[in-house]
């Protein structure tokens, strides 16, 4: 885990470098936002079909969806993208993400523009998002999609958070680089704001991890990860 100072902690400005034109990377984690290869596609790969999305938002009126590390907001861009794509007249989706060190907005909108195909969910979250995001900064983006950003340690804020969430994206910075975002405790949290058949994907398939997701009450499976990647995650709680 690389070492951050516990004075900025809580903090917005966090300071990022831009590599390859628009690929944001953290100093504070020593890790890119995203896939490298792809960030939209794999999204789809492993946090749409690793939840078995969007067939599952079929027969649904409500759907919450709780996402570890919203970074650059392109999980959630890409999901709202599909999301219209597939929802009937009456669903509503509620995206609730748990962010230590939130962008800004120029800096969301730096990061998004690399992907014409979110170009209408890019603006229109950028348009949207406060100059100072903090606490939990909720915005109706929609008559049928909210947005809900909880700044913030992930532990606390999943703690306080209401329960009954039907999927999540386990999106944080590579367990090597972030243990606390893989913990087992924080997992546990996880699991027990889940609803019954709810469910999880991840990219990351770290021994550690699994085992926490394991004793956190999910059953655990195998699939293959996105451009490559030997492995990823994802379970349901049964």
């Amino acid at each position: 885990m690389a070492d951050t100072d516990p004075d900025q902690i809580g903090k917005t400005n966090q300071p990022l470098e831009w590599r390859d034109g628009d690929m944001p990377y953290s100093p504070a984690f020593g890790d890119h936002f995203y896939c490298q290869t792809d960030g939209r596609l794999e999204c789809g790969h492993v946090f749409l079909a690793g939840n078995g999305l969007p067939e599952r938002w079929q027969n649904h009126a409500s759907f919450l969806i709780g996402e570890l590390g919203f970074g650059t907001g392109l999980n959630f861009a890409e999901t709202w993208r599909q999301w219209k794509q597939h929802r009937v007249g009456g669903q509503h989706l509620h995206f609730m993400s748990f962010e230590l060190y939130p962008m800004q907005g120029d800096e969301i909108d730096r990061a998004l523009s690399h992907w014409s195909e979110i170009d209408i969910e890019r603006r229109a979250l950028v348009a949207a998002w406060p100059t100072t995001p903090e606490g939990t900064v909720r915005l109706e983006l929609d008559d049928q999609t909210t947005l809900s950003v909880v700044c913030g340690q992930a532990i606390d804020g999943v703690a306080a958070a209401a329960p009954e969430f039907d999927a999540w994206y386990l999106d944080g910075f590579a367990p090597s680089r972030n243990a606390d975002m893989w913990s087992q405790e924080l997992m546990q949290l996880v699991c027990a704001k889940t609803r019954l058949g709810g469910s999880f994907a991840t990219y990351a398939a770290a021994g550690f991890v699994r085992r926490n997701l394991i004793a956190a009450g999910f059953a655990v499976s195998r699939r293959s990860g996105f451009a490559g990647k030997r492995e990823m995650l994802c379970g349901v709680k049964s």
